[in-house]
């Protein structure tokens, strides 16, 4: 299939991996463009070209990503491509943070998960289940100890802001998204009342997001109308981790413009 453009018939909100600049998305931007999804690429607070960085005195949680961030984006978006289907996606946490900001300010028609799920303890399998569980215990202590999160230093995400990095962590220990600072205190509620379109794809070797984890993001929001697909290294060209298909977004791409308009499907294995 060409890469060249098409004329657009959705327009997809994505937000992307913890630590992962905008710009790692360009490929899937294109893929996209050539299958009639126009693609919006949101740059976290802290990361790639915005201007934050996270410190002691300059931090940051869910709820400034939440509330001040990602309705700018979505907003550029909607005036960019206006009368146009909105669904709101992402990869890793992003696409935890579609769901709660569909929750929260509404305005999508349908749902994508890329490599991701709800990160709780009891979700992943053997040895890794407690090792999961330790590092979400002992991410508070660590960042109000070092004023922000050395992911750079730790191998896992980028440079982030403490309170960031504490919000993601009490979903590690509780399995829910209740109770975070500066939201609502039922914002599973609100979840659960979203009845949209759910495409969840799944990545056959990421250790990080396994299937029971995206299934409890599917499973807290209301919808009808769920679609799972697991793609293996033959269908992506490169292996099937959490971030290779970057590299290679086409099979991401196919799966994302098949399934809009329709969102109908069950879950495979």
């Amino acid at each position: 299939m060409s890469d060249a453009p098409i004329p657009a018939r959705a327009a997809l909100l994505w937000l992307p991996a913890l630590g992962v600049p905008a710009r790692k998305y360009e490929r899937l931007g294109a893929a996209l463009a050539a299958r009639g999804i126009a693609l919006g690429v949101h740059e976290w607070r802290g990361t790639g070209a915005h201007p934050a960085r996270p410190s002691r005195r300059d931090d940051w949680g869910y709820r400034e990503l939440l509330v001040e961030d990602i309705p700018a984006t979505r907003s550029a978006l909607s005036a960019a491509h206006p009368g146009m289907p909105l669904l709101y996606g992402g990869h890793s946490i992003g696409a935890q943070f579609a769901v709660l900001a569909a929750a929260l300010h509404g305005g999508a028609e349908g749902l994508v998960a890329v490599g991701s799920g709800v990160p709780h303890w009891r979700l992943f399998p053997g040895p890794l289940r407690w090792l999961v569980g330790a590092f979400g215990h002992a991410l508070p202590p660590l960042t109000r100890a070092v004023g922000s999160y050395p992911g750079h230093r730790l191998g896992f995400a980028g440079r982030e802001a403490g309170q960031l990095m504490r919000d993601w962590a009490q979903t590690v220990r509780r399995g829910h998204y209740d109770g975070l600072p500066g939201l609502p205190e039922r914002l599973g509620e609100r979840i659960a009342a979203l009845d949209l379109p759910f495409l969840g794809l799944r990545l056959a070797e990421d250790r990080l997001v396994p299937a029971a984890s995206l299934r409890a993001l599917v499973a807290a929001t209301g919808t009808r109308s769920a679609s799972e697909r697991v793609l293996h290294a033959e269908h992506l060209g490169v292996a099937a981790d959490h971030f290779a298909w970057m590299r290679e977004p086409r099979a991401v791409a196919d799966a994302i413009a098949g399934w809009w308009p329709g969102g109908r499907g069950g879950f495979s294995s």
